[in-house]
């Protein structure tokens, strides 16, 4: 407990405020029992804030909240906004701007109420005996105005998120409570409006507004089903996007209305469905409307196609539906069913002036093969399955009867209404096949065409790799440079063609290798045509394995980095193993010696086979003895071992017997080769201790006898100095799992090694323009490094780093 105390304590100096809020909305709740499902209606009619409630009410309500539900959400948004605006305002400018807001939100959302009332429609009329409690729209104000003091990039986040979720609330849901949000949300951003200038919204974040916008339009439909009692003015808008299965009552009900035959049927073409089937078929429309927003967001022309002859559709269809109303088309008939009709076209709108932001092909010919191939296959099992079951349907259907009923298979229950139903399923094989054929053909489509719009378009390579590497031999510098040339990048060069940057996408994330490779002069610039490049691809730059001057450079542009590896450099020119902090290196050439091991230099690809056939056999045992697969990415492997100037170092004896081998590649200035990097580093099971030693120390003589002037041992991933600085929370976390990694892939220990050569220390950075995209930026790192993991492997690497979890120390160590 005196732990716990103590780390809250900072917490609750730096935002008391926001403690405070929390202890007495959570505290009022307990008292009064109404954390579970809200303020019982006895208590709800004196506290909770209504049209004609006293005024002390627009903020006595703001004690309580509506259900658990709304205890949570309203807690994550003061714990999220909360501290920022008492660290931006001052606590006593939060607590006025949180009040403010809330009393402005609830007389603006009460007049609001009024006046739509007052017109007849139906919606606001039904909120004017309603009653709200809650503190949300004073937070919802409070984190819109707090947005105006947040960077250009979490402030359009953040008002982006927080407008669409308070707009779909309102107009889905349509509670009370959602109006009085949206009202705090308004006040918030015009009072944020008043103390900044607003800042326009970025070209390369139109598609993820445009790709929001149509989320919003999915999501909003899910929420009108999942709330019983929603009656927003677009709730009608779920109709076509997310219908839930009438219960038993419900379809009883209307057919015996006769006024109500197309509803009846539609009732008893959903009832013929259980419950999950008609589950995943009713939300099709919605999870096809996702899927094509990722597209969107990704700038797929395809997508917006998509989008667009969607949307047209849905307005045809609400238009014919309106038309069809005829004479009892009246203001507030007009207003209640024909609102919805305005989402679709603003839609459309939307994408037809924003069409030149999707200019991105995508790869749709596997997508239609696989579509089109699922249909006709599905097709034909339904028909000629049902037909051989045909004794299972009511009343029993003709081959004819199936096929004319194939088309509704593939139709969401909210549309089945358009067709007739011949017949009804009476046993378990017609059933699913009734019932699963739209099932199945659905989930096939929205993954393959989830699939085609992740994939990522090949941009045209040529002699891009012979380019890359004539400005690696003339400009390469780093350690780092000769990976650019390594199988599986890509490259995009400047438009002057000097400098060029090598990149692979893994999953959106655009990885670089190293620091571009072009004149000093050139670096950033590259940085920046390579950032637009990939935001008009629609990924994610992220460069890895940066050296810290261009880490500085990009830091100007507002890029974040973290290190992520350790570079260790030994100067060869002055290079001598005397003293005591050369005693392992030295006793490593001494045992050499007394056995007869010596080094020598081969070139991997015109090496004999006897030599080959060693190093591939000690490579197979290393990768067997750990049970997990090699890392790529910027470790090499046997591929890379027969590169253009790559040279090898072997450790042999008098029976040509191979104890040990290491790859060290060129680093190029000016053309000339001025140093060396070592890369791949095996030993055979059985060698002599200290083979490593001895061959790295073997590789320093030599190549300082020949005038080179420096060895980079590489870098060490996950694993770094400590050099005194307070690590942030990313910088944190990728200690820790290069603390938990440790027992698996020894990159700690890695580290450790290299310090018996007394190198220089040169950190590694990793940089990305973009916080929020540090779990997909994680993923595709792990992927690149583990691009050929399997299954096995998987579940093998993962109880090994849970036992190291287990067994870690509470703190790394450096």
């Amino acid at each position: 407990m005196a732990r716990a105390a103590h780390r809250l304590g900072p917490l609750i100096r730096r935002a008391p405020v926001t403690t405070a809020l929390l202890v007495v909305l959570w505290g009022v709740g307990a008292v009064s029992g109404t954390l579970w499902s809200g303020p019982s209606d006895e208590l709800l009619d004196q506290i909770g804030f209504g049209v004609s409630s006293p005024l002390w009410t627009a903020l006595g309500s703001s004690l309580w909240c509506a259900n658990l539900a709304g205890y949570l959400g309203t807690s994550v948004l003061l714990v999220v906004f909360g501290p920022v605006a008492e660290r931006e305002f001052g606590p006593w400018r939060a607590v006025a701007l949180l009040v403010g807001c809330q009393v402005a939100a609830v007389f603006a959302g009460a007049g609001l109420v009024r006046v739509g009332a007052s017109t007849g429609w139906s919606w606001p009329s039904s909120l004017e005996y309603d009653l709200a409690v809650g503190v949300s729209p004073g937070v919802a104000g409070l984190a819109l105005a707090l947005s105006f003091r947040l960077p250009p990039l979490w402030r359009r986040r953040v008002r982006v998120f927080l407008v669409l979720g308070l707009l779909v609330l309102a107009l889905y849901s349509g509670y009370l409570e959602d109006v009085l949000r949206l009202c705090g949300g308004v006040v918030g951003l015009l009072v944020g409006a008043v103390r900044r200038r607003p800042v326009a919204v970025l070209a390369s974040e139109t598609r993820v507004l445009v790709a929001l916008l149509l989320a919003a339009s999915a999501l909003g439909p899910i929420v009108v089903w999942l709330s019983p009692y929603a009656n927003g003015p677009l709730s009608w808008f779920t109709d076509v996007v997310a219908v839930p299965q009438p219960d038993a009552d419900t379809v009883a009900g209307l057919c015996a209305d006769p006024e109500s035959w197309s509803q009846c049927r539609t009732a008893q073409a959903q009832a013929a469905y259980d419950r999950l089937p008609a589950l995943l078929m009713s939300v099709v429309p919605a999870l096809l409307l996702l899927v094509l927003a990722e597209g969107l967001r990704r700038g797929r022309r395809f997508a917006w196609w998509a989008a667009l002859v969607l949307n047209v559709g849905m307005a045809a269809l609400f238009g014919w539906y309106v038309v069809d109303l005829g004479d009892v088309l009246t203001p507030s008939v007009f207003a209640e069913f024909a609102l919805p009709l305005v989402l679709p076209v603003a839609i459309v709108v939307v994408l037809l002036c924003t069409r030149r932001h999707f200019p991105l092909p995508t790869p749709v010919r596997r997508f239609w093969a696989v579509s089109l191939g699922g249909f006709l296959a599905l097709s034909a099992v339904y028909v000629l399955g049902g037909y051989v079951v045909r004794e299972q349907f009511t009343p029993v259907p003709g081959f004819g009867d199936l096929v004319a009923d194939l088309p509704a298979r593939f139709l969401p229950p909210g549309y089945l209404g358009l067709v007739a139903l011949p017949f009804r399923p009476d046993d378990f094989v017609a059933a699913v096949l009734f019932e699963y054929t739209g099932v199945v053909f659905w989930l096939v489509v929205l993954g393959g065409l989830l699939q085609a719009l992740w994939h990522a378009r090949r941009v045209e390579q040529g002699d891009a790799a012979a380019r890359a590497w004539e400005l690696v031999q003339l400009h390469g510098g780093t350690s780092l440079s000769y990976m650019t040339t390594w199988r599986g990048n890509r490259y995009w060069f400047t438009p002057d063609g000097e400098a060029v940057v090598a990149y692979r996408v893994v999953a959106t994330i655009a990885l670089t290798v190293g620091d571009p490779i072009g004149p000093p002069g050139t670096r950033f610039e590259a940085v920046r045509g390579f950032a637009a490049f990939c935001a008009h691809e629609g990924w994610t730059p992220c460069l890895y394995s940066i050296s810290e001057e261009l880490r500085d450079e990009v830091a100007v542009s507002g890029w974040h980095a973290v290190q992520v590896a350790e570079d260790t450099v030994i100067p060869l020119p002055d290079l001598t193993f005397t003293g005591r902090k050369w005693q392992d290196v030295r006793t490593a050439l001494n045992k050499a010696g007394k056995r007869g091991i010596t080094a020598e230099w081969v070139r991997y690809a015109e090496a004999p086979p006897a030599l080959t056939d060693q190093v591939r056999s000690i490579s197979a045992e290393w990768v067997a003895d750990k049970g997990l697969p090699e890392m790529g990415f910027t470790l090499g492997g046997l591929a890379e071992l027969s590169g253009d100037g790559v040279r090898c170092l072997v450790a042999v004896d008098a029976d040509r017997t191979v104890h040990a081998v290491t790859s060290w590649l060129p680093v190029h200035v000016d053309g000339r080769v001025v140093g060396w990097t070592l890369d791949f580093m095996r030993r055979r099971g059985s060698a002599f201790p200290g083979a490593m030693e001895f061959l790295i120390a073997s590789a320093a003589l030599a190549l300082r006898e020949e005038g080179y002037a420096f060895l980079s041992l590489s870098g060490a991933p996950l694993a770094r100095l400590d050099r005194g600085a307070r690590a942030c929370g990313v910088q944190r976390v990728l200690d820790f799992t290069g603390r938990v990694l440790e027992p698996v892939y020894g990159f700690r220990s890695l580290l450790a090694f290299k310090a018996k050569f007394q190198p220089v220390y040169r950190p590694l950075y990793m940089a990305y323009p973009d916080p929020a995209a540090l779990p997909r930026i994680a993923n595709a790192v792990g992927r690149a490094y583990l691009p050929g993991m399997s299954v096995r492997q998987g579940v093998r690497l993962a109880g090994r780093v849970l036992r190291s979890v287990r067994h870690a120390p509470a703190r790394p160590v450096a």
